[in-house]
């Protein structure tokens, strides 16, 4: 019982952990190069262990190496001076060295040629690391760029079903606006086709008239003669009422 509420707990977990991922790719992205830079620093301890091995295995070669010309050279001196015996036991603590040192020799070379084996996988491992992340790094730029551009789009696509709601609304306002210009167009014209415009003439000859008699009293008053003013055509002709197109018909 435990157990499947258990694994149903590390399955719920998952799906978190796989939904938080798919959404966020660049933390995840710097959680894999933290991650491999940890791996990198572990690796390069224990390239610095063996780094300290070859170093030992360096200096006992050195050292017994050191041994061997001490041993030889005595060994030779007393072999040639007569000693035997002293001669015999420094050639046998010779070849006892020359083991070691040939031992020495070997380990020392393996060492350092696992040393180069190590680095040179490490390096490799890094750039193809490396080469993977930049990989990935750019894919999620074209990703982002990729996005942006489909919610431009789909910006763009509302923008345009707007648009095309708003030109019913202005294809409304303007036959609203030709509407109303053709109603007060009509009505200036009914306007001008109303005006008497014998009226206004015949008022402006009586105003002239009332003028010119205002004119001659006075100067009958002052004693000064008018000459009579001399009828132009124009005051002998009758004004014909214009014809209207529109309004009622005068009967």
């Amino acid at each position: 019982m435990f157990k499947r509420i258990g694994n149903l707990f590390r399955g719920f977990l998952n799906l978190v952990i796989s939904a938080f991922e798919r959404h966020n790719p660049e933390a995840l992205l710097e959680l894999e190069k933290e991650h491999l830079r940890n791996q990198v620093a572990r690796y390069n301890q224990g390239l610095v262990s063996h780094a300290g091995f070859c170093e030992s295995l360096m200096a006992q070669v050195k050292k017994l190496e050191a041994d061997d010309r001490d041993l030889r050279a005595r060994a030779l001196a007393n072999l040639r001076a007569g000693n035997r015996e002293l001669a015999s036991q420094y050639a046998l603590r010779l070849q006892t060295v020359a083991r070691e040192l040939e031992a020495n020799r070997t380990q020392l070379q393996q060492a350092e040629t696992t040393y180069r084996e190590l680095i040179r996988a490490r390096d490799v491992s890094i750039q193809a690391a490396q080469a993977k992340i930049e990989y990935l790094k750019t894919n999620l730029n074209e990703l982002k760029i990729k996005k942006a551009t489909a919610e431009l789009a789909e910006m763009a696509t509302g923008m345009v079903s707007q648009i095309g709601g708003a030109g019913d609304t202005l294809d409304r306002l303007q036959n609203m606006i030709e509407e109303e210009r053709r109603i007060v167009a009509g009505r200036a014209r009914v306007a001008r086709d109303s005006l008497n415009i014998g009226d206004v003439v015949l008022k402006e000859a009586e105003q002239k008239a009332l003028a010119d008699q205002a004119l001659a009293d006075f100067a009958a008053k002052e004693g000064i003669a008018l000459e009579p003013v001399q009828s132009s055509p124009q005051s002998t002709t009758t004004v014909e009422p214009p014809t209207r197109s529109m309004g009622p018909k005068s009967v």
